[in-house]
């Protein structure tokens, strides 16, 4: 039984959502474009995004992975990058990354190609 596309990889779209919110959070936070924090959130947030949107073409279990690694990544960084002092853009960032985190999981585990790929046994 096919699944359709919105129900099956639903992760993908919020993660999508997610990616695009990191990218224009420092503009909606007013920090600028040079700035560490700005750079941090717009690389990391095109990273999910892009991501995200490819495993909604096609699923690999190496992108969903590499979401889990960028999430982490986002979720811990207001305490390498400097936002701790701004209490919104440190919520946006660790909000965003344990979302990350929590849906390419939660994806890996539902998924059944993923789990194919990443066990390497075939589907019948």
């Amino acid at each position: 039984m096919a699944m359709h596309l919105s129900t099956k990889r639903w992760q993908d779209q919020v993660m999508v959502l997610i990616g695009v919110w990191l990218f224009v959070s420092p503009w909606v936070f007013g920090y600028p474009g040079t700035s560490a924090a700005a750079m941090n959130a717009g690389i990391a947030g095109a990273i999910i995004a892009v991501l995200a949107a490819f495993d909604l073409v096609k699923s690999h279990v190496w992108a969903v992975l590499l979401n889990v690694v960028v999430g982490a990544w986002v979720a811990v960084s207001p305490w390498l990058v400097d936002t701790m002092r701004d209490p919104a853009m440190s919520w946006s960032l660790v909000i965003g990354g344990i979302a990350t985190i929590v849906l390419a999981l939660w994806e890996l585990r539902s998924d059944p190609e993923l789990h194919n790929q990443w066990t390497g046994s075939r589907a019948t």
